[in-house]
């Protein structure tokens, strides 16, 4: 596990910028009450099917436990699977930037799955080519170095998202690895702006959600098949899983800058990649409320608390597929 994390980040240098509209400041004044109230509605929505009235000793119990798998990373990062040897092998081969295009092609080709993944991104609505691409080594010219070891994360990380554990967890699973996507994604995007790596930025939003799974687990357990319902749990589950997944992120021998970020990143005055994953996470929220009809495009969560920049990056989201 910690190999390929060395080769997932080895041999490309950051991408950032020194200035960009993503790295503006929000107008209002009480950014962090605006924040809290995307989380508290995203949790409300992500838990309506499941959530419960809970006693307060049971809320307290998940808190407590999730935080003990915090302070035992062994433990933690066992609840979760391992990643696939093909995509390790060829984050290997990543970490080269004078390989060739036929070079990778060639490793990619080992498998279909992974080809038709690849040629399936390079027609995306992100990449958006004059004309359909159909072959592998057009695609991988298309999606360019970084590209790809952005998709390889993507894949690497979707099985240890989508759970295949019962009850709460395999419920929220589909939703939380949409929300991972995505984030990585507006992480990615807002990162220029701040000065901060753009792989890193997607990394972090592809990690911060594997302690909300583990918490996921824990809380079904606790309360029989049902999560607390309270918003005011739901920040302190936030919260608590968030540093859960810093915890296992170290242990895997993340850089520890995407370490860092994870666990700061519901802080206002965290570090610059922090803050690119706390503005990723949020938009990614309100992407998937408006995708579900849950906000609409004149909710002040967005009109008062995105720049527009981030406006125009929540729009981007939307031709994501998955």
């Amino acid at each position: 596990m910690k190999n390929w994390i060395g080769r997932l980040l080895g041999g490309t240098e950051k991408q950032t910028a020194a200035e960009a509209p993503g790295g503006v400041a929000l107008a209002f004044e009480d950014d962090q009450a605006m924040a809290a109230e995307v989380h508290a509605t995203y949790y409300r929505w992500l838990t309506a099917s499941s959530g419960a009235t809970a006693s307060p000793e049971q809320e307290a119990q998940i808190l407590r436990e999730v935080n003990s798998l915090a302070a035992d990373p062994v433990c933690a990062s066992g609840l979760v699977p391992r990643i696939p040897e093909l995509i390790s092998q060829l984050l290997t081969a990543l970490s080269d930037e004078n390989i060739s295009t036929g070079a990778l092609s060639a490793q990619v080709g080992r498998d279909l799955v992974l080809v038709a993944e690849v040629i399936r991104e390079a027609n995306s609505a992100y990449y958006r080519p004059l004309t359909p691409i159909e072959t592998l080594e057009g695609a991988v010219t298309m999606l360019g170095l970084n590209g790809l070891r952005m998709l390889l994360a993507r894949i690497a990380f979707r099985p240890l998202l989508r759970v295949t554990v019962q009850g709460v967890a395999r419920q929220v699973a589909p939703v939380v690895w949409k929300h991972a996507e995505r984030s990585a994604f507006a992480a990615s995007v807002m990162a220029p702006g701040l000065s901060a790596g753009v792989f890193e930025a997607y990394l972090a939003g592809l990690m911060q959600n594997l302690g909300l799974q583990v918490a996921f687990q824990v809380a079904d357990r606790i309360c029989g098949g049902k999560v607390p319902g309270s918003s005011e749990f739901g920040l302190a589950f936030f919260a608590a899983s968030r540093a859960l997944s810093s915890v296992i992120a170290s242990h895997w021998d993340f850089p520890p800058d995407v370490v860092e970020a994870i666990a700061q990143a519901g802080e206002s005055d965290g570090p610059n990649l922090a803050q690119a994953l706390a503005q990723g996470d949020r938009i990614a929220k309100l992407r998937l409320l408006l995708d579900a009809n849950v906000i609409g495009a004149d909710d002040p969560l967005i009109t008062q608390g995105l720049n527009g920049f981030q406006r125009r990056c929540l729009g981007k989201l939307q031709d994501l597929s998955g």
